[in-house]
């Protein structure tokens, strides 16, 4: 078995914005091997930075869960 940190966004976006904040999105995805390395980037300048543009109502929610993987099983 293997264990994975997974993240969820739920973030409500309006449709005559959808467009750009799919590139804006797709641009700062990022991969990070576990929780502790998800919450250092998230407390990081450039996390901050990153978000410092965010559109008014845009808001969302992080979820977060702890996976585990079992192939084969």
């Amino acid at each position: 078995m293997s264990e994975m940190f997974t993240v969820m966004n739920r973030i409500p976006v309006p449709a005559a914005a959808a467009s750009g904040f799919e590139e804006q999105f797709a641009a700062s995805m990022g991969a990070h091997l576990s929780e502790e390395a998800f919450t250092a980037w998230r407390t990081s300048a450039s996390f901050r930075a990153a978000h410092r543009s965010s559109s008014p109502g845009m808001a969302g929610e992080v979820e977060s869960f702890e996976t585990v993987v079992a192939v084969g099983a």
